[in-house]
């Protein structure tokens, strides 16, 4: 299954090997992360962003194409709620464009509703 991390996944396992371990063991490695996310992940800070940068290294980092950018605008007007973020979105439409998995998230309720819009299989959890 493929699990795509929005910012709150990135911290959860940037500082956690074990976590990281047990997704190689199980087949969820590599994580998919949108290059969006980096603005909300880093602070552009070396030293703060050793543990993020370690862990992006060993992620997919997926660009914000055209279509995705527009599929991720859909989504979030499908939603109807207000305050949604863009880059939230995004990590939605994302996961789809990569045919469905799991995002890793600590904002289950847009995320859940941007999901409820997809195309693919898309579930949302808690990081």
């Amino acid at each position: 299954m493929t699990v795509v991390l929005d910012s709150g996944g990135i911290s959860a396992l940037a500082a956690n090997r074990a976590r990281i371990n047990s997704m190689r063991r199980s087949g969820q490695w590599p994580p998919l992360v949108s290059t969006a996310v980096l603005t909300e992940s880093l602070t552009g800070d070396h030293r703060r962003d050793y543990d993020a940068n370690h862990l992006l290294r060993l992620c997919i980092l997926r660009p914000v194409t055209e279509v995705i950018a527009r599929h991720a605008a859909a989504l979030r007007y499908a939603s109807r709620r207000e305050g949604i973020s863009a880059v939230d979105a995004i990590v939605a439409a994302t996961a789809d464009h990569a045919g469905g998995g799991v995002v890793w998230t600590s904002d289950l309720d847009d995320l859940t509703a941007l999901v409820s819009h997809t195309v693919s299989r898309v579930v949302v959890a808690k990081v």
